[in-house]
C-alpha cells in the first residue's frame, strides 16, 4: 500500500510539473499575457467554435478585452502569439524573410503536403512560382480567353433554364471542369473516377478540428486528399507512358521539367503543386464569385455601374455577337477594381499562402466600396508567421520558433479608428487613397508573397461577370448567410433564379 501511495504521489507531482510547464512556457524575457489552455489541446476547441457574426471573432474579442492587443495562446499543440496590434502587424510583414517566415500548423501541412508551395521558401518557391506564371502568363491567357467565355456562356444558359441554382456549387463545378482541363486535360465525362468528389470531401473538412478518427470531418479531408493525389499520380504515370508531341497542359510542362538534367523539381513537389492549384482555382474563385453576386444584389448602384461598363463594350463593337477580345478585357477598368475585391476575399483564406497583394485604385467611388466591403468581410481570421529568432517588442519577448497570428478583423473593426465599425459606410473612405497594406488596413494582405495564378483567376472572374450582367438578371431566392468555423462557409448555399434579359431590357 505504501508503495502504491508513493507511486501515486510521484505521478501526481510529475503531472503537476508537466501542467505547470505547459501553462508557463520558458522565456528569456516577459511573455505577453494570456492562457495556454489545457495541455496538448490548448485553446483549439474555442478557436474552432462556429459563429455567424461579422464582428471580431469571439475567440479574439474575449481575449482582447481580457489581455490587451497582444496575447499568447496555444492552437493545435503549438504556442502562438496573437496580434491585434497594428504596429506589431506592420513589423511582422516588414520583417518577413528576416525575422519571420510564412508558417502553417502541422495539420495544415499534412493536409496540403509537406512540399506544397506555401511551405517552401527561397529559390524553390521562386522556381515554382515562375513555373505557374509561365503557364498562365498573358500570352497563354489570350489564347484561353475564348474558351473561358464559351464555358461561362454555356453554363449560364443552362442555369437559366432551371427553376433555381445554388450559385456556390454551380460556379465551383464550372471552374473546376475548366481548370482541370487546362492543367491535366481531365474530362469528367470520359473519366471512370470523379476527381472533384475527392476535392469536395477535402474541402468539407479543411477547416475543422484536427482529429484524425474515422467519421470526423478532418479524417474525410485527409482521405479526400489521399484519393485525389492517387488520381493525379495515376494520370501523371499515364502521361509518362503515352507522352504528347505538343505541350497541351501543365502535365506536359511538368514532365519536361522532371526530365531535365539537374532539375530541382521532384514528382512529390509537382503533384503537391498540382493539388493546390486545382483546389485554389475552383474553391476560392467560386466563393469569390458567389460573394460578388451577393454583394451586387445588395448594392444596386454598383450593379448598374458595372452593367453600364460591360454593355458599353458591346455597343462599341462592330459585330455585337463577336467574342471578347483581349483589348476589351483589359479595358474593364471598373470591373478590375471591383473584381480585385472578390478575388482577394477568399483567395487569401488560410490556404492562399498569405501573400501580399497590392493594387493601385484610381476610381474614388469604387475604391470606397472595395475598401469598406473588404474591411467588413474579414474572411481571413488570421495570417500565420513563425519567428526565426527571439523578438523584443513593446516590452514583450516572443521566443524563437513560436507562431504569430496576425488578426485582420481586430484591426478593421477597431472603433478607435473606424466610427461605428459594423456599419457599412463607403463614404468613410472619401479622400483616402490606399495603395497597399497599412497599419490600420490590411485587407489586401501584407508581406512579400503574392498568389501565383492571379491573372488566370482574374480572367475567369471578369469574363463570367461580363456574360452575367450583359445577358442575365437574377433574383436571390434563399440562403446567402455565412458561417465562420473560422473559415467562411455558406451553410445554406446561395440560391438564385437566373433569367435571361429580353431585348427591351
Amino acid at each position: 500500500m505504501l508503495v502504491l501511495m508513493c507511486i501515486g504521489t510521484l505521478l501526481l507531482i510529475c503531472i503537476t510539473h508537466w501542467v505547470n510547464k505547459w501553462r508557463n512556457p520558458r522565456c528569456n524575457g516577459k511573455l505577453p499575457p494570456g492562457s495556454m489552455g489545457f495541455p496538448l489541446v490548448g485553446e483549439t476547441l474555442q478557436f474552432f467554435t462556429p459563429n455567424t457574426t461579422f464582428d471580431i471573432p469571439p475567440f479574439v474579442k474575449e481575449r482582447l478585452k481580457r489581455y490587451g492587443p497582444i496575447f499568447k495562446t496555444s492552437l493545435v499543440g503549438r504556442p502562438v502569439i496573437v496580434s491585434t496590434d497594428p504596429d506589431l502587424n506592420h513589423f511582422i510583414f516588414l520583417q518577413e524573410g528576416q525575422l519571420f517566415q510564412s508558417w502553417y500548423p502541422d495539420t495544415f501541412t499534412e493536409i496540403f503536403g509537406r512540399q506544397n508551395v506555401g511551405s517552401l521558401h527561397g529559390f524553390m518557391y521562386k522556381y515554382l512560382k515562375n513555373m505557374v506564371l509561365n503557364l498562365f502568363g498573358p500570352e497563354s491567357l489570350k489564347k484561353m480567353l475564348p474558351e473561358v467565355e464559351n464555358t461561362a456562356c454555356r453554363r449560364l444558359q443552362s442555369w437559366s433554364s432551371q427553376e433555381t441554382i445554388e450559385l456556390k456549387e454551380a460556379t465551383a463545378s464550372m471552374i473546376f471542369d475548366l481548370t482541370a482541363k487546362k492543367l491535366i486535360s481531365y474530362d469528367q465525362d470520359n473519366s471512370p473516377e470523379n476527381l472533384r468528389e475527392n476535392f469536395v470531401a477535402f474541402i468539407q473538412g479543411l477547416i475543422s478540428f484536427p482529429l484524425n478518427i474515422p467519421g470526423t470531418a478532418y479524417h474525410k479531408c485527409l482521405q479526400g486528399r489521399k484519393n485525389a493525389m492517387k488520381m493525379l499520380k495515376d494520370l501523371l504515370n499515364e502521361r509518362r507512358s503515352m507522352p504528347r508531341k505538343h505541350q497541351s497542359d501543365f502535365f506536359n510542362f511538368v514532365l519536361e521539367e522532371l526530365q531535365k538534367e539537374g532539375t530541382i523539381l521532384t514528382e512529390a513537389i509537382a503533384l503537391d503543386l498540382m493539388f493546390v492549384l486545382l483546389f485554389a482555382s475552383f474553391e476560392t474563385t467560386s466563393l469569390a464569385l458567389t460573394l460578388a453576386v451577393k454583394f451586387l444584389s445588395d448594392n444596386p448602384s454598383v450593379l448598374n455601374t458595372l452593367t453600364d461598363e460591360h454593355e458599353a463594350i458591346l455597343r462599341n463593337r462592330e459585330n455585337t455577337d463577336s467574342g471578347l477580345t483581349w483589348k476589351e478585357y483589359k479595358s474593364m477598368r471598373y470591373t478590375f477594381q471591383v473584381r480585385e475585391l472578390y478575388y482577394f476575399i477568399l483567395l487569401i483564406a488560410f490556404i492562399n499562402f498569405h501573400k501580399g497583394v497590392y493594387f493601385h485604385l484610381k476610381s474614388a467611388t469604387c475604391m470606397q466600396f472595395i475598401n469598406e466591403t473588404v474591411r467588413l468581410a474579414n474572411i481571413v481570421p488570421g495570417i500565420f508567421r513563425k519567428t526565426l529568432r527571439e523578438i523584443q517588442f513593446k516590452g514583450y519577448t516572443i521566443p524563437a520558433g513560436w507562431a504569430v497570428m496576425v488578426c485582420p478583423p481586430a484591426v478593421h473593426l477597431n472603433p478607435a479608428k473606424y466610427q461605428n465599425p459594423l456599419t457599412f459606410n463607403p463614404s468613410r473612405w472619401e479622400g483616402t487613397e490606399i495603395n497597399g497594406a497599412s497599419k490600420n488596413f490590411m485587407a489586401f494582405g501584407g508581406g512579400m508573397r503574392f498568389c501565383v495564378g492571379t491573372d488566370f483567376t482574374k480572367v475567369q472572374m471578369a469574363v463570367f461577370l461580363h456574360c452575367l450582367v450583359t445577358k442575365y438578371r437574377w433574383e436571390p431566392i434563399k440562403g446567402g448567410n455565412v458561417l465562420r468555423t473560422p473559415g467562411l462557409q455558406f451553410p445554406d448555399g446561395f440560391h438564385i433564379q437566373l433569367l435571361e434579359k429580353t431585348r427591351m431590357e
